[in-house]
């Protein structure tokens, strides 16, 4: 039954005009990443949180650049410093060949903030990173609704203390900065980048509404639904689209929307995608 599946859709998308990417934290995690699935797998990557009694939603809050901004930055700059150290998987060059192959008729919408598919070299003009990204900062106050590029230094953390060594100010009034993520509690999330991402991918999708369109879903959980339910809201909405999911876990999917591959990211795109000319 999977073989057929995966054969359905590998004829769906080799036929298809058009492709959307779609990513969840499941996409990072062949190139090492956590995934910060549960207090369990979170703690292990971040053993100072356990210690605290902090979970991912408790410590994924703005409050801490007003409480304890040492730890904040000690969380967001030891993630900052790795997204920057890691190297995208295999996978995210199988999809950039394969949308290459497409005349680069694509559009990627993620909720991930860590940058790895602008450094597989998909273009960022065809990316929403829809709970933003950590390579852009803001005011922690949003004094004047200003984003602003992260500094290139890495930063500096005493992962014994777990406390950031460097504490980073807004441009603009010397209040506490932050990365430019939609976080939980988060009443100073300036959407303005994300809002300008929305509005390319918005127009992109009136140009290709009489095209056929593949929709290719990557590590997509269920606890925070955002990328999946956009998925299947496109797939529903377009007459000429088909959903495949990509999943070890969290893989089902209505069979009319499209087809689930019960995997991880690699494996599942290497099967999907590694002999299509």
């Amino acid at each position: 039954m999977i073989d057929k599946q995966i054969q359905q859709a590998r004829t769906y998308i080799q036929e298809a005009d058009t492709i959307i990417i779609t990513a969840g934290s499941g996409m990072g995690v062949d190139s090492g990443l956590p995934d910060f699935r549960g207090n369990k797998g979170f703690w292990k990557a971040y053993p100072p949180m356990k210690n605290l009694g902090l979970g991912f939603q408790e410590i994924a809050n703005p409050k801490w650049f007003d409480t304890d901004p040492k730890l904040a930055w000690a969380f967001y700059g030891h993630r900052l410093n790795l997204y920057r150290d890691t190297t995208p998987h295999e996978g995210f060059y199988l999809l950039l060949d394969f949308v290459q192959k497409k005349h680069n008729d694509y559009f990627i919408f993620t909720s991930n903030v860590d940058g790895q598919f602008q450094k597989a070299g998909f273009s960022h003009e065809k990316i929403v990173e829809i709970h933003g990204s950590i390579a852009h900062w803001q005011c922690s106050k949003d004094c004047n609704k200003d984003i602003w590029k992260a500094e290139e230094k890495r930063v500096e953390i005493d992962m014994n203390k777990f406390e950031s060594l460097d504490i980073f100010e807004c441009t603009s009034c010397g209040k506490i900065a932050r990365p430019n993520i939609y976080m939980f509690g988060d009443y100073y999330w300036n959407n303005k980048r994300t809002n300008k991402q929305l509005e390319k991918m918005n127009q992109w999708l009136k140009s290709i509404k009489n095209k056929k369109l593949a929709i290719i879903e990557i590590g997509a959980g269920t606890e925070i639904p955002t990328v999946r339910s956009y998925g299947e809201r496109i797939a529903k909405k377009y007459y000429k689209a088909k959903l495949i999911r990509i999943n070890p876990r969290d893989f089902q999917i209505h069979t009319h929307l499209g087809w689930d591959i019960p995997s991880g990211g690699v494996d599942g795109l290497k099967l999907l995608l590694s002999t299509l000319r």
